[in-house]
């Protein structure tokens, strides 16, 4: 999945080949979801954006300019989009659950016990994330689910480095007193039975 590779396809695509393009949402498509389901928290509604966002994607190919990765562009379509979607209905949003376990890719007993673990680790810190308002969200989840840098952060959501390490800090905060209300009651709770 290498930058290279990105840029044959898109030269393919601008070229006239569009069944190229195929190639590109494959490659890009559970990225964008995910990050459209942790901004709006709607499944149906991460699934319109993630299906505007190769549209816009799509129709302006020949704007990328190859300055930054074709993911990290692709991120900042995926952003804008789901921004334009939370003002255009500014409404509660819903809580869903996108961590699904799959017991097939489980090989022993040990191995299942250890997921499981993470599992419950996983969804409640996704639970907590879920809480976050969604630049917060939005934010963690490209810093620590994605892997992006601090660079790749602040050029998809158009902000200085400073900047992005400030709010990743505050996202931080925030998160730390959500995950620590959420687990002393359970950890209290644990220790009196």
């Amino acid at each position: 999945m290498t930058t290279n590779d990105d840029i044959y396809y898109i030269n393919l695509i601008i070229e006239g080949n569009t069944k190229a393009f195929s190639v590109l949402v494959d490659r890009y498509k559970d990225l964008v979801f995910s990050l459209a389901i942790k901004m709006l928290k709607n499944r149906e509604e991460a699934e319109e954006v993630s299906q505007d966002t190769f549209i816009k994607v799509y129709k302006s190919l020949t704007q990328f300019k190859g300055d930054s990765k074709f993911s990290t562009w692709i991120y900042k379509v995926a952003y804008n989009t789901c921004l334009d979607r939370l003002k255009k209905h500014k409404r509660e949003q819903q809580v869903v659950s996108i961590d699904e376990f799959n017991t097939n890719q489980i090989k022993s007993f040990d191995n299942a016990l250890d997921a499981m673990e993470n599992m419950e680790r996983n969804q409640t810190i996704q639970d907590c994330i879920q809480q976050l308002p969604a630049d917060d969200a939005f934010l963690l989840t490209l810093f620590y689910f994605d892997e992006q840098s601090l660079e790749e952060i602040s050029k998809v959501m158009g902000l200085t480095s400073n900047n992005v390490k400030v709010k990743l800090f505050r996202s931080r905060k925030k998160l730390t007193s959500i995950l620590k209300e959420k687990l002393e009651p359970e950890i209290i709770e644990y220790y009196e039975s």
